[in-house]
């Protein structure tokens, strides 16, 4: 696919009235400075008619005009923190063009193509980067970047929302709430848990983007979408749901016993009624959990654990408004002797996850505030989220109950939704499919030894 670039320039927020000043900062949280510290970034495709790029480009001024951080840029204050400077020096918008069309040209999971949709993630000054590519047939591809030290994901796809509907002339509510300063340490700090080693370590990190070589990457990692059913979830969930004594059985009974599952119709597998019933979420990550473990043919004495996001706005005591702009989010760490993951029931991994989740509750979040605080700089500390995951270990990012697919631009929602070419091994993300039935797609890169083995495996109860 060539893409050819017709412009590129800096577009800045758009304002009713008079516009406000241009000398604020505003100082990171605990929560900012624990996050990554780079780009992100996602894939949107439309089906014609779509709206001229005149339109899409005054909505986003429009709307930026709201969430002035994403036109801001980082910066340092006096003491040496890092602020987001509010200064409306404006976000890269880039136009482009492919002469083909998108049935043609579009990879249906991220491939190294992707990289060409959406502007470059290194060595960027804007924090927010649009680029819309037009294909021959009518069809559009919004390529975005972000930067995550200034918002997270639940953040991030209120902004996209909003865009859209300033776009089809629609009031931009509920608006954002901005105030950064919410987040005070206890006096005295109570330091309940232990974070040192957790979300902060004393070893400067290699950042997960730096000596990043696609050439090289792509030859070890791929990206495997795998398609998750309704059907197929119902029935890993009743599985995972079992209590141990129901679903007991030793490695021999297990493998004599599996259930394939590979289409929408699905095996009835005559499970008995669920002792307690898990997310889908925590089930079909246990599931992955142990299909890439089994992948990787890991030695049965090593650890493994699972890193996973959690949302603070609902967790902490007063609750945080679900429009609170910035990043709100710790996680947490179950993790599992491999012997034990493999050859135990997935009932056994699904309630390693849940408990890991539940500890991550009001105490533990405050306890974190208190901790970076007090010893970020005293310590000399540095964030765990820039490292790479462990052979032996997962990261899982989920879109699950993101809106990405209420970004309407007045063509309707995108027919097509995912992230774009990232392949770090370990680092899966799930999202829900652009079918709209419940279904989840996951994006998982793996070793190309592993592949074949994991294929094997991820539809099997």
């Amino acid at each position: 696919m060539k893409v050819k670039i017709e412009s590129s320039r800096i577009i800045k927020p758009c304002y009713d009235g008079p516009p406000p000043s241009t000398t604020l900062c505003i100082p990171l949280t605990p929560f900012d400075n624990a996050n990554y510290d780079g780009q992100m970034a996602v894939i949107y495709a439309y089906r014609p008619p779509t709206p001229p790029n005149l339109a899409i480009k005054l909505g986003l001024q429009k709307v930026l005009s709201v969430y002035r951080e994403w036109a801001g840029r980082l910066g340092k204050n006096e003491e040496g923190d890092t602020v987001i400077i509010l200064n409306d020096n404006g976000v890269r918008f880039v136009e482009a063009s492919v002469n083909d069309p998108i049935d043609e040209s579009m990879p249906s999971s991220p491939s190294p193509v992707l990289l060409t949709l959406h502007p470059s993630l290194t060595d960027v000054e804007e924090l927010v980067q649009v680029q819309l590519t037009r294909f021959s047939c009518g069809s559009l591809v919004v390529g975005f970047t972000a930067h995550h030290l200034v918002a997270d994901g639940h953040a991030t796809s209120n902004f996209l929302v909003a865009w859209g509907k300033a776009c089809r002339g629609f009031e931009m509510g509920p608006l954002p709430t901005h105030d950064r300063t919410i987040f005070v340490p206890r006096d005295p700090p109570k330091f309940e848990f232990q974070h040192r080693g957790v979300e902060y370590t004393s070893k400067k990190p290699i950042k997960i983007d730096d000596g990043f070589d696609d050439s090289i990457l792509a030859e070890e990692v791929v990206i495997h979408k795998v398609h998750f059913t309704t059907d197929f979830l119902a029935k890993l969930k009743s599985r995972a749901s079992l209590s141990r004594t129901e679903d007991m059985r030793s490695p021999l009974d297990f493998k004599s016993d599996q259930i394939i599952v590979s289409s929408p119709t699905g095996i009835s597998n005559g499970l008995t009624q669920p002792n307690k019933m898990f997310s889908t979420f925590e089930c079909l990550v246990a599931h992955l959990w142990r299909c890439i473990t089994r992948a990787r043919a890991l030695n049965g004495f090593e650890t493994t654990q699972v890193r996973i996001s959690v949302n603070g706005r609902m967790r902490l005591n007063p609750r945080v408004p679900n429009n609170y702009f910035g990043n709100l989010v710790l996680w947490a760490f179950p993790k599992a002797k491999v012997e034990d993951l493999l050859n135990e029931p997935i009932s056994y991994a699904t309630k390693v996850i849940h408990e890991a989740v539940l500890k991550v509750d009001d105490h533990y979040f405050k306890s974190f505030i208190d901790f970076a605080s007090h010893k970020l700089k005293a310590e000399d500390l540095y964030p765990t989220e820039n490292i790479n995951p462990s052979p032996a270990n997962l990261e899982v990012d989920s879109w699950l109950r993101f809106p990405f697919y209420d970004l309407d631009f007045g063509c309707g929602s995108p027919y097509m939704f995912m992230p774009s070419y990232f392949p770090i091994e370990g680092i899966m993300l799930l999202s829900p499919s652009f079918k709209g039935d419940g279904s989840i797609d996951a994006f998982i890169p793996l070793h190309k030894d592993h592949l074949e083995r994991f294929k094997g495996n991820c539809y099997t109860l």
